[in-house]
């Protein structure tokens, strides 16, 4: 009887054993199947995606589109640096004028803006420090000189209603120290630039400063 059951559990160990390594061998496709498609698929990609450079024809298209680009958005892209050119030459000149201003009321003295034409500059200085020292430099420490960009014209225009102002021969702007503009002061300075656009600094109806506009009053 004991040699029986001893007999039973082997074969039903074999039995169960049998079973599990058919179960294993079934199973095992399932988890290696997509490694061995992977490793098939990798090895064969490069030959199913081969390199491919550029033709010299599709080098060529792309220049010529490049170039029909650019001589279409030359113009634009001129026209907005010298409107850039122009406006911050503007800003540049009207903060020297609220620089003279401020100087003349803190300073106690007048203060002239002076404008020179024919070589394109401009600057502030004392009016009471016209002469040059023997270092041939102006009294004035704070004086300041500025060109004006070289795309770029300046004109003085309207003249005051008296003898017009003008510093070492140059027509000039006079910044009172109760914080007005002399009244002989040219009313208008004009900027222009190549394409014959301006911009104008005005002077203002009750003479506290300029004011600048784009067309001209």
């Amino acid at each position: 009887m004991n040699v029986r059951m001893e007999q039973f559990g082997l074969r039903w160990q074999l039995a169960e054993a049998k079973r599990s390594e058919d179960w294993s061998e079934a199973a095992t496709p399932l988890f290696a199947g997509p490694r061995r498609f992977q490793k098939r698929r990798g090895a064969s990609l490069p030959a199913a995606l081969p390199k491919r450079a550029f033709t010299l024809i599709e080098l060529m298209l792309v220049l010529s589109l490049l170039v029909i680009i650019t001589s279409l958005a030359a113009p634009a892209m001129a026209k907005f640096i010298r409107g850039r050119a122009l406006d911050s030459e503007s800003r540049r000149l009207f903060a020297l004028m609220h620089a003279g201003q401020s100087r003349a009321v803190s300073e106690g003295m007048p203060m002239v803006l002076w404008v020179d034409e024919k070589k394109g500059q401009y600057g502030l200085q004392a009016e009471t420090t016209g002469k040059k020292t023997t270092t041939d430099q102006t009294g004035d420490p704070k004086a300041e000189t500025l060109d004006l960009d070289s795309t770029l014209q300046i004109a003085v225009q309207n003249p005051g209603l008296g003898a017009p102002i003008t510093f070492n021969s140059l027509p000039a702007i006079r910044f009172l120290p109760d914080g007005t503009v002399d009244e002989d002061s040219p009313q208008t300075l004009q900027l222009t630039d190549s394409a014959e656009v301006s911009r104008w600094l005005i002077e203002s109806s009750d003479r506290m400063g300029y004011e600048i506009s784009n067309s001209k009053q």
